[in-house]
């Protein structure tokens, strides 16, 4: 596995490989690998000739007093597992030469980012758009794999991708869980043993509104409202948003139909977690793992 750091290096690496008829896989991350970043890495390694991984803790992204100084880092176990993995290239930019001095450049999607984890992080999604911006230009992948527990952010580099004529498919992969159903996320790290099992709460409030769909309730409201007090009912947890929204559009729903998406985030302390389920689907299994 090659380590490449200098953005430049990594574009004319990625032309090269493009020139030979090489199809190149991009998993694009902020490192700390679980294993739900490793079920993107098969995924790309089954599809692709060449898999780039990228880990970039990506400052425009984090608000003033969020966590960009705490978020979990471990470069050297990364490249082990990403090794392990198969992957070809680990690219791992310095922030000041994916930002330059001067840099003054933004992607902004509109609508999709107005809601839900856009109201809650004003500029997150800018960041997070932007970004994803440049890896595309610089590795220059035929497939992009993201997880589905960031499904706001999937649907705006979707959208994203298709508007600016990246010419690539982004692939969104099934949320890998723990056996008790908690989302694989980096910041798990950062919950002790007591708000580890009060977490579990999103996964719950999900479960209670797909069990009312699959009863026949279609009622947004009633559907929210339930995931609501699941959530509330854990004294460190503070609800964020629940909702179910339209698969695409993101927008709030009134009635619930199969394929429609329950989305919910809450702080667990001083810990905040999102979660998701695709309504009509079994994509809530607990230990499943995405291949």
């Amino acid at each position: 596995m090659d380590i490449i750091r200098i953005p430049g290096e990594m574009r004319e690496t990625a032309e090269n490989l493009r020139r030979a008829g090489l199809r190149l896989g991009l998993v694009p991350t902020m490192g700390y690998f679980h294993e739900g970043h490793l079920s993107l890495i098969r995924r790309a390694r089954a599809e692709c000739d060449r898999v780039v991984v990228s880990v970039f803790v990506n400052p425009t992204q984090f608000g003033p007093g969020e966590d960009l100084g705490l978020y979990p880092r471990d470069f050297d176990r990364d490249c082990e597992l990403a090794a392990a993995e198969g992957v070809d290239l680990l690219f791992a930019p310095a922030a000041d030469d994916v930002y330059p001095p001067g840099y003054a450049t933004y992607v902004d999607v509109e609508r999709l980012t107005e809601g839900l984890c856009g109201a809650s992080r004003p500029g997150h999604f800018r960041g997070v758009a932007t970004v994803v911006a440049k890896l595309f230009n610089l590795c220059r992948p035929a497939v992009a794999y993201f997880g589905q527990k960031d499904y706001q952010q999937a649907q705006v580099i979707k959208r994203m991708a298709a508007d600016l004529d990246f010419g690539l498919q982004v692939e969104v992969l099934p949320i890998v869980r723990e056996p008790d159903g908690l989302a694989m996320s980096s910041r798990n790290q950062y919950l002790s043993v007591d708000e580890r099992r009060q977490a579990t709460c999103l996964y719950r409030a999900l479960g209670r509104a797909a069990e009312l769909f699959a009863s026949g309730e279609t009622g947004a409201e009633r559907l929210a409202a339930e995931m609501r007090a699941v959530v509330e009912a854990e004294p460190a947890a503070r609800l964020d948003y629940a909702a179910v929204v339209d698969a695409n559009e993101l927008t709030p729903r009134r009635r619930a139909a199969p394929g429609a998406v329950a989305v919910v985030a809450a702080f667990i302390n001083d810990t905040r977690l999102i979660d998701n389920t695709i309504l009509g689907t079994d994509d809530l299994k607990a230990g499943a793992t995405a291949c």
